[in-house]
């Protein structure tokens, strides 16, 4: 067991590794190259005790690989050795590339293991970890991404970082190779103390002053949600929806924000490039048409050829885009599109609990037993006519683009190439009978890609990603009248207040048990905004008294009281070099934009001014980072655009088992973006938790609609046309 150019592990270490091992029992299946005849791993390392999926990974790679902690920065220090840092996911397509072509090496695992102390590191596991980083790779190198390679002195300070390396010099083209790199910089470590140090100094300088935001004096106008409108326009891709260029990502443009600004201006420009990218994104191939769900990114600029991947995040947030531009325009295409990704999270992504998995791989394997990118997803024309009749298989080919020559790598990423009109017109069909053609194959196609191999699913449940995902079945559920939607967001959230609130603090996420990392900003931040979601849906008063509780949490432990906003650490957390109080948003809304807007939200619930002052300091806080960098804070504009509305407060007051359906398709119906909804039985008011719900009572045993704003209140009405004055305009 012993690995290569590492000191033999004491015997105690070496008991506890195996039995880790033998605990994993006969279901676990090292992912190595280096077996023994009997398939059991040569090499065992400490990732063996972790439960991140990425970590175990790498668990029988020949590197001597630590989880981050204090075991592997006071080895450093006493060996003088730098550490190397690499930070990754276990769906990620490029981290896999890397750990098959170094991290199995046995030449590369001994230069590590002789000259470095090596550290992995999950990045869903830990975002505070990977955003200090991150920003250190891209001050270093100009951008960043996954795998994440830093080179860091033993006090956590980083010198060096980039992100993917070949293995050995002239590999894929590029100059230098991991092998050359780890040696210059081992080299330069002893033999040029003082100009590692100089850079380590510099680049943490550096990550102090990007995570200090600079604070504002004043909370910026709503003119700003205007000019960066204008940005986005100039940006816009008119042929195939989102920014121009590739590769294309889904968050690149923000269509929540387009459609709040349309509700605002009438401008119809913005919605018409909030239903081009929609309407684009479903048809190319980053939508899966068969299984449901979205891919990751586009490599091009069409949405064409995805990076095969799924995330947990980019469904919810797609979701909640698709519904409210349904509310909108009420285009029938994109409720289709909402329905089917959700289905697929029921079928594929839900564990038996009620949690929601993270992600799957955009690798899957092959008969020839090695991992091939989109395999699982592609076909090719004898493919369909193996699964269809003839007919069909010519329909559904020509449909979806399936061609001899393929999209991508002489197979066929399916996207809808032509419109079901076109297609009944080259068939001489109706469509309506192209349209059950095409149904039909799904299913058939979906029931033959079944048999083939999965990519890996990475069964975490994160905490942060099942409160986006709760908000997606909520705010779906609610607006397409669908109770099955809201029971699954129900089934999650009890999900995640038993198994990953054992005591006054989340934890990040869940595999098998809960871990012992504490939640992070972003996970009471979109945990509390899935339960105000949930209780807009169903009015059940626990998930608005539980988004009260976790944002005390909030203002305790994370808030920056002096300043306003929030940190992504607690102060229950380690300390690490930096502290960052994130305000750009990724792929994922960063923490704070979505933590503003839930006290906004619930000063509108509450009516207690202090979450309306706490919302007002932290927009204040990043004012001046949110005039300058406006298009990479999309969510925080959504907040500022809420804050300079007047919200509505709306209440359906009902008697047990009366009929309040009226009011409620009026409601389902309306994109209503700067409002909050109480939909109540009389005697089981919130009262105690929201005020303005007193004396709010059913008028003649008739369900009763009541609309305030800002302090005062119209007339109590139990008819819909009534109701539907007062709600005011609609598109």
């Amino acid at each position: 067991m012993k690995l290569p150019g590492a000191e033999i592990f004491p015997d105690e270490l070496e008991l506890r590794l195996k039995t880790a091992l033998a605990n994993r029992g006969r279901d676990y299946h090292p992912r190595t190259r280096h077996v023994h005849d009997d398939k059991s791993p040569r090499f065992i390392n400490r990732l063996i005790f972790s439960e991140s999926p990425y970590l175990l990974q790498h668990a029988h790679n020949p590197v001597n690989w630590f989880a981050f902690g204090d075991d592997a920065f006071s080895l450093a220090k006493a060996l003088n050795r730098p550490i190397l840092l690499s930070i990754g996911y276990a769906t990620c397509h490029w981290c896999h590339v890397m750990e098959e072509e170094s991290f199995e090496d046995e030449e590369i695992a001994a230069f590590l293991n002789q000259h470095y102390v090596c550290i992995k590191v999950d990045r869903e596991e830990r975002p505070d970890v990977d955003a200090i980083y991150m920003a250190a790779t891209q001050a270093i190198s100009g951008h960043g991404g996954w795998p994440m390679t830093v080179w860091l002195k033993p006090d956590q300070r980083p010198f060096y970082a980039a992100t993917y390396f070949p293995a050995r010099d002239g590999d894929r083209g590029m100059h230098t190779g991991f092998l050359t790199m780890l040696r210059h910089l081992a080299e330069a470590y002893h033999q040029d103390p003082d100009s590692i140090d100089h850079a380590a100094l510099q680049i943490k300088e550096a990550l102090k002053q990007q995570f200090a935001a600079p604070a504002g004096a004043s909370i910026p106008k709503r003119e700003l949600i205007s000019k960066a409108m204008d940005l986005f326009r100039s940006r816009f891709d008119w042929t195939h929806g989102g920014t121009r260029g590739a590769p294309k990502f889904p968050s690149t443009i923000p269509v929540r924000l387009l459609l709040r600004e349309y509700f605002h201006s009438g401008q119809k420009d913005l919605l018409d490039m909030a239903l081009l990218t929609l309407k684009k994104i479903s048809q190319g191939g980053i939508n899966d048409h068969i299984g449901g769900g979205f891919h990751r990114y586009s490599v091009d600029e069409r949405w064409l050829v995805p990076h095969f991947e799924k995330m947990l995040y980019d469904n919810a947030l797609l979701v909640m885009s698709y519904v409210e531009a349904y509310q909108v325009s009420h285009d029938e295409s994109l409720k289709v599109t909402a329905l089917e990704t959700l289905r697929y999270i029921m079928r594929e992504m839900t564990s038996s609990a009620g949690g929601f998995f993270s992600a799957t791989d955009a690798d899957s394997g092959s008969d020839a037993g090695h991992n091939d990118e989109g395999l699982f997803f592609s076909w090719t024309p004898q493919e369909l006519s193996k699964h269809l009749k003839p007919h069909d298989a010519a329909v559904v080919a020509a449909y979806y683009g399936v061609s001899d020559s393929g999209n991508f790598e002489g197979r066929s990423v399916l996207h809808k190439s032509k419109e079901i009109s076109e297609i009944a017109k080259i068939f001489s069909c109706t469509e309506s009978q192209i349209a059950a053609i095409i149904t039909n194959a799904k299913n058939a196609l979906y029931q033959a890609r079944a048999k083939r191999h999965h990519p890996l699913r990475d069964e975490k449940i994160i905490t942060a990603w099942n409160g986006l995902m709760i908000s997606a079945f909520a705010k779906a559920g609610f607006a397409f009248n669908e109770p099955d939607f809201i029971n699954h967001a129900r089934h999650a959230a009890a999900f995640i207040l038993k198994t990953l609130k054992p005591d006054q603090w989340l934890r990040r996420f869940f595999r098998q048990s809960a871990s012992e990392q504490l939640g992070f900003l972003d996970d009471y931040a979109f945990l509390i905004a899935g339960f105000l979601d949930l209780y807009e849906a169903d009015g059940e008063e626990e998930w608005l008294a539980e988004a009260i509780k976790l944002d005390r949490i909030l203002e305790r432990e994370f808030e920056d009281a002096e300043h306003g906003g929030f940190f992504m650490t607690s102060t229950q957390h380690k300390e690490l070099i930096a502290r960052e109080k994130p305000h750009s948003d990724g792929a994922e809304p960063s923490g704070n934009s979505v933590a503003i807007l839930n006290l906004l939200r619930l000063h509108q619930f509450c009516d207690e001014q202090n979450y309306k002052y706490r919302a007002e300091k932290a927009l204040e806080a990043f004012s001046k980072s949110l005039t300058q960098y406006s298009m990479s804070s999309s969510e925080m504009l959504i907040a500022l655009d809420f804050y300079w509305s007047s919200p509505q407060q709306i209440a359906i007051v009902s008697e047990k088992n009366s009929s309040r359906e009226l009011f409620l398709t009026e409601l389902r119906t309306r994109f209503l973006p700067h409002c909050v909804k109480a939909i109540v039985e009389e005697k089981a008011c919130a009262q105690h938790l929201i005020p303005w719900l007193q004396h709010k009572t059913v008028s003649n045993h008739q369900s009763t609609a009541f609309v305030c704003s800002e302090g005062e209140c119209k007339l109590p009405v139990t008819n819909a046309q009534d109701f539907r004055e007062q709600l005011g305009r609609r598109f």
